[in-house]
């Protein structure tokens, strides 16, 4: 059992898989740093705010002594905006990637045209012959 899950584990489709993975990973965390300290500030410019900090109030909070707000309930959607903008570029980059990738993949060539079979032409070699 421990030999056939090694072959397996060991195939290259897991490996490529695994790898991918860890890229995949780690290039969200890029996309992620890019999002929150390039494109967030650039949009922030519009609303005249941080962008990770947009959200509607629903019911507002109390503020204490210190500064700190409880009890607000509110509607995040900087948040989800910056998020939603995360995944447009990674599914943007790996859709090319993708693209890439099956373009430098070997075309597979047709099949020629089978040609007639021995009973075919047999049977053309008769009916040449009838004539």
């Amino acid at each position: 059992m421990l030999k056939e899950f090694k072959d397996f584990a060991m195939k290259g489709n897991l490996v490529d898989i695994a790898v991918a993975f860890v890229m995949g990973a780690a290039f969200n965390k890029v996309v992620t740093s890019f999002t929150a300290g390039i494109v967030s500030p650039l949009i922030g410019l519009i609303f005249k705010s941080d962008f990770n900090d947009l959200k509607y109030v629903i019911t507002p909070g109390t503020a204490d002594e210190t500064g700190n707000v409880t009890g607000e309930i509110a509607v995040l959607y900087g948040s989800f905006l910056t998020s939603l903008i995360d995944f447009i570029i990674v599914a943007f980059v790996m859709f090319m990637i993708i693209k890439a990738v099956n373009k430098t993949k070997k075309k597979e060539e047709p099949a020629p045209p089978a040609g007639p079979s021995d009973n075919d032409l047999l049977k053309e070699i008769r009916d040449a012959l009838k004539k």
